[in-house]
């Protein structure tokens, strides 16, 4: 077996990746074992055939290790819009059964975190009308957070919690089971006194009841654009009384073409579930020759 180059990966990613190889090869290869010379080696190049942000290389290079490949070279700077294509984004080397037998796992893997950093990329561009920074959420695929979290980092937007155990939000059916917003707030505040809580809204009332008990953060469900900026006064007029200042993050339904207007309206953050949930995989190919 050739020795394998370790690369910048977490033990819980490298055994994914060895989950995700095992899931696709099975017991074999059979046409790549039926097909190809045992002793063929090959070069392959990985093109980027439509403009945007390459992210995922690390996880890449690691599939194509696992597999056997000997050598992994980056022509693309991960984080930066790219365009026109078709794009070189690396080459990969060995032994030609390894090559195949990573292809459609590491492009799936690359395509799927490059996806997911262009679309987050086109959503901070469009947020740039105001003055609001784009968050992901939780709405992501399982097993796959922590990965999809950083390709939205490197697509310029910001990572919401990571799970249940980072944060304090309180939803609608928490408050529902708590009796209210300000009941949900104020056992929050004494279950956890040391962390800002933030608590989700739906209309000026709830508005109003949230920034009555100095909730940190409010999440402001579905509201139109009028209802934003109603909030984002509100939460002014609040601060001048009492000198604290609420954090306003704005969420649901938001689309590339509403999250400009979104962010004109004056509030902090934008949280948009499409980034990790939605984003069409980034159009990428690999191209073989026999080395």
């Amino acid at each position: 077996m050739p020795k394998l180059r370790v690369v910048a990966v977490d033990d819980e990613t490298r055994d994914f990746v060895r989950r995700a190889l095992a899931e696709d090869v099975g017991a074999g290869d059979l046409t790549g074992e039926a097909v190809v010379p045992a002793d063929a080696t090959a070069r392959a190049e990985i093109i980027q055939k439509a403009p945007g942000v390459v992210f995922g290389l690390d996880v890449a290079e690691e599939v194509f290790a696992q597999a056997g490949c000997t050598g992994f070279e980056r022509q693309a700077v991960e984080g930066e819009w790219r365009e026109p294509a078709p794009l070189e984004v690396a080459t990969v080397s060995g032994p030609a059964r390894s090559v195949l037998m990573a292809e459609r796992v590491a492009l799936n893997l690359l395509g799927h975190l490059s996806g997911v950093a262009t679309l987050t990329a086109r959503f901070v561009h469009a947020a740039r009308a105001g003055g609001a920074q784009v968050l992901d959420t939780r709405k992501t695929l399982p097993g796959l957070r922590g990965l999809q979290k950083a390709a939205v980092v490197a697509g310029g937007g910001r990572n919401h919690r990571m799970g249940l155990s980072d944060a304090i939000l309180i939803k609608e059916n928490h408050a529902a089971l708590a009796g209210g917003v300000a009941e949900a707030v104020r056992r929050a505040r004494e279950a956890q006194p040391d962390l800002p809580v933030e608590v989700e809204v739906r209309d000026a009332g709830e508005v109003q009841e949230a920034l009555g008990v100095g909730a940190d953060r409010l999440l402001l469900d579905n509201m139109e654009f009028s209802g934003l900026r109603s909030a984002v006064a509100a939460r002014d007029d609040a601060e001048r009384s009492s000198g604290r200042r609420s954090i306003l993050e704005a969420s649901g339904g938001v689309s590339l073409s509403t999250v400009g207007g979104i962010s004109e309206t004056g509030v902090d953050f934008i949280s948009v579930g499409a980034l990790t949930h939605s984003a069409p995989a980034l159009d990428l190919s690999l191209l073989l020759e026999p080395a």
